[in-house]
């Protein structure tokens, strides 16, 4: 009741974003409206000539929803990769086919019906697709079947059928990880088909991890490498891998023992049916059901009776995880939903993408043909969409009544919540604009709506492909364009929100002062406190100084090491440039500290972060002939190499050719210095002298040798008293650095 209660206010909430605004304020005249929209268009204009965004891709449209009137369009018509934005077609074909009031069917059957003694030969489960069961909600299915009278059960039949036996859409097979966002669909899953991993330390240094399963069933092979350092850092990685019908988890690494609490990771499985009927039988275990037989796949008997029907939450529960979490399972499941609701079951992707094409050019106007749709969640390199049609699809749905206030309320809020919860920052557009972001390897796009300072209201689609370096400064440059729009009629105008936001900082202060500064933000960060959060928030805003800005990232970080956007904020204001890492190395000294945010930085590269790995290889490069910071980066090269060995190999072989040869002189390096001739690193290297790419396993042939070589010549040198020799780094003549996938988030 309280779900749906909130809902109905969020609802309300959306169009009174569509309606109450605009009425509060007098229409402008049209002298000043003319006056506003030229002061907004050279304020767009100013944005889109700053780099990076100059050198980038970009397609941009802005249309008034009062007047109808183009405001803003540049290269409006070029078809570009709309990243998650695709889930605001996903979203609104799902809508106006299956009805905002659809809900999903998972069904409990019998064989033969339940007897007086509460024994049940079979226990069937039938799925539809639903995308919201969690442990919780089985949980209470597993209480309804008792207090049903189930008390004995010979085995668990899990029939996957309506859907078909595809289970990864086009573009996933780009990528190849078993993080979360790439978790499969199934007709009948669980926890968005992820499992959480919880690790502890044990109780003294050297003693073995605990590894927890949630939920556990016999679906886990666990193998447990954890460990319990000494040190403060965190360096663990877990990987999850089919084996058979189960899957098999593995654990690396170490834990502090100081530390309380448990560090949560969350992996994709592979065998949806499998994972939900063992889950499931565990369950009734656990609640005291005796259990005979084993889980198995297959139909559902004719002859089976229906013991109970879980029904999921109503569709605009549903498709707020999608959009304001950007959730990739919700979009495929929905996909394969539309396939088998409309299309007839099997449900597939192909059937799916057929609904929605018909949708668009059915009730939206946007033929077939004019597009390319292959998934309906956005990941990787699978769709292309202009900004034209985007901001078609947006105008649509706003002013489909019947759908309109479900569409608008599943959109993030800029600055309140969803992946736009820490955007927008003190700018016009909190509060008043809605969008759907959008984040891939070279790709980062904003769409949706916002009502301006002065109570006009816009659709806008920005869509910015093919930059180079990170994506922080692209995306402060798609939200100066939005800020802009949203600060269009108010008394200081979109110049000052562009200026206020596209300011990408600079160096303030000498580092004494600035050391002060840093200090007491690493002191919050230390505390690892989530109520310090609004607080750093606030300083990472307003705070100009790069190098502080990293400090304050790190700190929001380590405040919640479990929120995707701390990690975000870290890696988009963290780099390897001497206004951030060479002043950072500089106050270091001044604190008698590790170099801030580099020990963070590696926890994420540890884990198999592509983008901190990335990084690191950077901070590599730019350790110089500095002692200190070269034996730090040799210590937490060696340590990744422990736990995330495949991708040190991947991310060495993308990187520059310097910071190559940087990484891998400190890399033999640290291998020296752990003292392990069994480290791990070089079994996983020569695996993938095998590897099915010819070109990784040439460069993990041409690694072998290098790094051979290197450790046998840092055997070698004297050592200074501090036990370290510092290195001149020379970066060796060779061909221009290979392009290998970022580590991309679960949509975003």
């Amino acid at each position: 009741m309280q779900v749906h209660r909130a809902s109905s206010i969020l609802a309300v909430s959306a169009i009174i974003f569509l309606s109450l605004s605009h009425a509060a304020h007098a229409a402008p005249a049209p002298a000043e409206k003319r006056a506003d929209r030229e002061a907004l268009k050279s304020a767009l204009l100013q944005v889109l000539q700053r780099a990076p965004l100059k050198a980038s891709r970009m397609g941009v449209l802005m249309q008034s929803l009062d007047d109808g009137a183009v405001v803003f369009s540049h290269n409006a018509d070029e078809l570009l990769n709309p990243a998650s934005n695709v889930k605001l077609v996903t979203s609104a074909a799902a809508l106006a086919s299956l009805g905002p009031e659809f809900r999903y069917d998972t069904e409990f059957l019998v064989e033969p019906e339940l007897g007086a003694d509460g024994k049940v030969k079979t226990l069937y489960v039938r799925g539809k697709g639903d995308p919201s069961m969690t442990t919780e909600r089985l949980w209470g299915i597993v209480a309804e079947l008792w207090h049903a009278g189930v008390r004995d059960v010979g085995e668990i039949v899990v029939d996957d059928s309506w859907f078909d036996a595809e289970r990864t859409p086009p573009g996933y097979d780009q990528e190849d990880t078993d993080r979360a966002y790439m978790a499969p669909t199934g007709a009948v899953s669980l926890n968005w088909n992820a499992v959480a991993i919880y690790l502890r330390p044990g109780n003294a240094p050297g003693a073995k991890g605990v590894v927890e399963m949630d939920p556990p069933s016999d679906y886990f092979v666990v193998e447990n490498q954890l460990t319990t350092g000494p040190r403060r850092a965190r360096r663990v990685s877990v990987t999850s891998d089919p084996s058979g019908l189960q899957q098999k988890i593995v654990v690396r690494g170490q834990l502090p023992g100081e530390r309380g609490g448990a560090v949560s990771v969350w992996k994709k499985i592979d065998n949806p049916p499998m994972y939900f009927g063992q889950s499931l039988k565990q369950m009734l275990v656990t609640r005291g059901v005796k259990m005979k037989g084993k889980v198995k796949l297959g139909k559902t008997s004719t002859k089976a009776r229906m013991l109970h029907v879980s029904q999921s939450d109503t569709f605009d529960v549903l498709l707020k995880r999608l959009n304001k979490l950007s959730s990739n399972f919700v979009a495929e499941q929905l996909l394969k939903t539309m396939g088998a609701e409309l299309r007839g079951s099997p449900g597939s992707f192909t059937k799916g993408v057929d609904v929605v094409e018909q949708f668009l050019e059915r009730d939206v106007g946007i033929p077939r043909g004019t597009y390319v749709m292959k998934n309906g969640s956005g990941l990787n390199d699978a769709n292309r969409f202009s900004a034209t049609q985007l901001n078609q699809l947006l105008r649509h749905m706003v002013q489909r009544f019947p759908f309109s206030p479900e569409y608008l309320s599943s959109v993030p809020i800029a600055g309140k919540d969803g992946t736009l919860k820490y955007r927008f920052e003190g700018s016009d557009a909190v509060g008043r604009l809605r969008a759907k972001t959008g984040t891939l390897e070279s790709v980062s796009a904003l769409s949706g709506y916002v009502t301006s300072a002065g109570g006009e209201r816009f659709t806008f689609s920005i869509m910015a492909n093919d930059f180079a370096g990170r994506a922080g400064p692209i995306v402060a440059g798609l939200d100066a364009l939005g800020a802009a729009v949203a600060a269009t009629g108010s008394s200081l105008g979109p110049s000052t929100a562009v200026a206020a936001l596209a300011d990408s900082g600079r160096p303030s202060g000498a580092v004494d002062d600035v050391a002060a500064r840093i200090k007491t933000y690493l002191e919050l960060g230390a505390q690892r406190d989530q109520r310090n959060i609004g607080f750093l928030r606030t300083a990472w805003r307003s705070e100009r100084d790069p190098a502080v800005r990293a400090v304050l990232a790190e700190s929001l970080y380590q405040s919640n090491p479990h929120d995707y956007l701390g990690a975000r904020t870290l890696l988009d204001s963290y780099s390897a440039t001497a206004e951030v890492y060479g002043r950072l190395k500089d106050v270091a000294r001044v604190l008698s500290v590790e170099v801030p945010g580099v020990s963070s930085m590696v926890e994420l590269a540890a884990g198999g972060n592509a983008e901190a790995l990335a990084r690191v290889l950077e901070l590599a490069g730019a350790a110089g002939t500095d002692a200190q910071a070269q034996s730090e980066m040799a210590e937490a090269l060696s340590e990744v190499a422990r736990t995330a060995p495949e991708e040190l190999v991947v991310a060495l072989r993308a990187a520059s050719a310097g910071d190559r040869d940087a990484c891998t002189t400190l890399l033999a390096r640290g291998l020296v210095q752990a003292g392990q001739a069994d480290h791990p690193f070089w079994k996983s290297l020569r695996r993938t002298l095998g590897a099915s790419d010819p070109r990784l396993a040439s460069f993990a042939k041409g690694l072998d040798s290098t790094l051979s070589q290197k450790v046998a010549e840092a055997k070698a040198p004297a050592k200074t008293p501090e036990g370290f020799t510092p290195v001149q780094m020379v970066a060796p003549a060779g061909n221009a650095p290979e392009s290998s996938s970022a580590d991309n988030r679960p949509g975003g």
